[in-house]
Parts: C-alpha cells; structure tokens; sequence
C-alpha cells in the first residue's frame, strides 16, 4: 500500500512518537509510508532526529503551525493537497487536530488515477478517477474539553463534525476517546476501532544499571533512600503540575524523605520554578527540564511512584511507560486514563481534589511492599496491549479491509 501519515509538528509528544512507531513498521511491512509534518516550534524538543534514516520519507510543510491562522492555514491546505496528487497514495492518514482537519479535506480532493490508459481499462480508469483515497483519522484526543469556553467547545465540534463527514474510519488511542467523539455527533459507531498508543517497549523493560540510576538521583540532588514521585508531562497548562504542587506543600511536611521530580519542560517552567522556591520547596521538588527520549526510562527507572494529574489527554503514553519499569500510578480519572490505572495497578482519584491525591500519595509513600506488588501487576498488565506490534496491526487491518472494500 502507498500510505500517507500527516501530523501538525514532530514535537516531544505521545501522539508523535505513535506516529513514527507507525511509519517505521508500516514500512519494515513492506509498504510505501510518507509522513507530512510541520515544523517543531515550541519548547518540548523535536523528534526530527527519530525520523532520520529509517525507511520512510519525512516532508515538512512549514506553513502548518500549530496555532488557528487563516493565511497560514490556507497555504498549508494547498501545499498538503499538491503533495497528495504527486504521491497518489492508497491511504491518507492524518493526526492531532490542525493536520487532520488540513489533511483529510485535502485527502478528500484528492482522486485516484493510477489506472492504465488502455482501452480495455477505460471504463474502469473514468470509474477509478471518482474515487479518493480512504481518509483514517487517529484520536489521540479532542480539541474540545471541559476546561475552554462553551462557544469554542461548539466552534471545534462543529469542524470536527466536517472533516467526519470525509473520513472514512477513526482511530481512537482509547476507548474513552470514542464514546466522546460519538457523545458529540461526530462519527458512526461502526467506524470506530480502538488501537491503544504503542510504546517503545525494550527500553522500558531492560532493567537499568543500579550505578546509573544512583548518578542520576544525585544529578538532581535525590538521596539514595528517597521517594521518587515523578510527573512525565509538558509544563503547560491543564497538565496538572499545580494540583502535586499543591499536595506537595502536605506531604513534605509529613515525610522529609519524598522528592517530586518534574520532567519535561515548557511555557510554564519558569513560573513554577518562581512559585516553588517562593512555597520554599526547592529542597523537595526537582526539575530535569527537558529530557530525549532514550532518558525517559533512566527517569522513570530512578523513580518510585508516577503521578499523573493531566486535565485533559486522551490516555497519557506516560502511564504506560511507567507501568512498564514497574511503577505504580496515581492518576486523575479522566478520559481514558481508567482503562489501565485501577486498584491492581496504581490509584485513580477524582480530579482536581488534592486531598485524594495526598491520600493516595501518602498511602504509596508509606507502603514500599505495595508500591513493588502494584507496580509488577501494573508491568504485566500493559506489555501486550501497548506493544508496537499489536497496534500496528490493528491500524493495518483497517487499511485492507477498507481498501477491500
């Protein structure tokens, strides 16, 4: 099949590291996979280098930027559209929400005519040309949310609802993810699929040496005998940091053997810096500011317990990343979050309620023999759902029986 991935930016993501996981398996199958991104701007880091020598072919289109530009937006959309009448491709498949409402109207647009021009398959060439490829769209989650203005909710909604209408089946990183696109109008039922968002699973589960993880504890000031309760997010807004902050202020006064660990970095960084050393918390809270991610496991691995208070994602590739070096994960009850954090694995709390998360904190804290029995049940329980493998053959699947018709 020739398949056509689009994706707003390669930044440091979870919805972009599924995407390259995809184009690079797609590809090791044998098909002819081309990726359309934007350029990375922003603080969270590029994954540009990834996508460096592996067997696909990476197409920057640098007028589709993350933010709503008229002008911008329009030269993107033609540009993208240009693109898909070069490669003809089989299968448009589009990510996050600017390039996958560029890019499946574009997809649209686009017709097939890769038929012969001898007369016997005329009929069939005329018949070919009204045709477009098959348009798949990926829900790593909803631009819409309970945190924004209503009018906004209804702006976006209605976009979505649109660009449904030319696509032909939804990919959904969670089940949660589905029932909310379909709460909404957007979509049929029967053109959903779940495919949970693959992991780099090797990384993960090769246990790190003990000498490197004690070298990066004390890099950040950790003391060998600490907790480690560590936040895998951007420091953005509706991530959460303020809500551990505000546990934190508790805890740290109950246990003088617990460290947070923020990883990641963004726009909020320095403010929160600002608020922890006002709060006198420097001591407690630590920064790595932002990390590649072959360090990801070297953090998580140096880590305890994963803390996870996101207000909006659609199921945070953070979690299962922890869950595989052995973490326990207290998290938010939100969106698809609760298909792998429950009892046997971690917490799941209520969310912005900072007391539930001192609770289950201080709980986790104390219990060094449950953390290490949550955390073995939280391994095994994400290893196959998570592998690249089954999500790559899942997101195959629909490309040939849609292709079967």
């Amino acid at each position: 099949m020739k398949i056509v991935h689009i994706i707003t930016r390669l930044i440091l993501g979870g919805a972009q590291e599924n995407t390259l996981i995809t184009c690079k398996l797609l590809a090791e199958r044998g098909h002819d996979v081309t990726l359309i991104t934007g350029p990375a701007i922003g603080p969270e880091g590029e994954l540009f280098e990834q996508a460096k020598n592996e067997p696909y072919e990476v197409i920057t289109v640098d007028n589709m930027i993350r933010a709503i530009n008229p002008l911008e937006d329009w030269i993107a959309y033609r540009k993208i559209k240009r693109l898909l009448r070069e490669i003809r491709p089989d299968v448009v498949h589009t990510h996050s929400a600017k390039a996958g409402i560029l890019g499946r109207y574009a997809g649209a647009k686009l017709k097939n005519r890769r038929m012969t021009n001898d007369p016997a398959s005329l009929k069939l060439r005329r018949a070919s040309e009204q045709r477009i490829p098959k348009i798949v769209h990926t829900i790593h989650g909803l631009a819409f949310h309970q945190y924004q203005n209503n009018w906004l909710n209804r702006f976006y909604i209605s976009i979505e609802k649109r660009a449904a209408k030319r696509t032909d089946f939804f990919i959904s990183v969670a089940d949660a993810m589905t029932a909310q696109a379909l709460a909404a109008g957007i979509g049929e039922p029967e053109k959903f699929i779940t495919a949970y968002s693959a992991v780099d699973e090797g990384a993960f589960l090769q246990p790190i040496p003990q000498e490197e993880i004690t070298e990066f504890r004390v890099n950040y000031g950790i003391s060998k005998g600490a907790v480690v309760l560590v936040t895998l997010a951007r420091l953005f807004e509706l991530k959460g940091h303020d809500y551990i902050i505000e546990s934190a202020k508790v805890l740290s006064k109950r246990y003088d053997n617990v460290v947070w660990l923020f990883v990641g970095d963004g726009n909020l960084s320095q403010a929160y810096r600002d608020q922890i050393t006002k709060l006198g918390l420097a001591r407690c809270i630590k920064f790595t500011g932002l990390l590649p991610p072959s360090r990801i496991p070297l953090a998580l691995q140096s880590s305890d317990i994963l803390v996870h208070c996101s207000l909006r994602e659609g199921l945070a590739r953070a979690i299962p990343q922890a869950m595989l070096c052995g973490l326990p994960a207290i998290a938010f009850d939100l969106d698809g979050t609760k298909e792998v954090v429950n009892e046997n694995t971690g917490r799941l709390i209520k969310p912005q309620n900072v007391q539930h998360l001192i609770e289950a904190s201080a709980e986790l804290i104390e219990d060094e023999a449950l953390r290490r029995k949550l955390g073995e049940q939280a391994r095994d329980s994400v290893k196959e759902k998570f592998a690249p493998e089954t999500m790559v053959d899942i997101i195959e699947g629909v490309y040939k029986r849609l292709l079967s018709g």
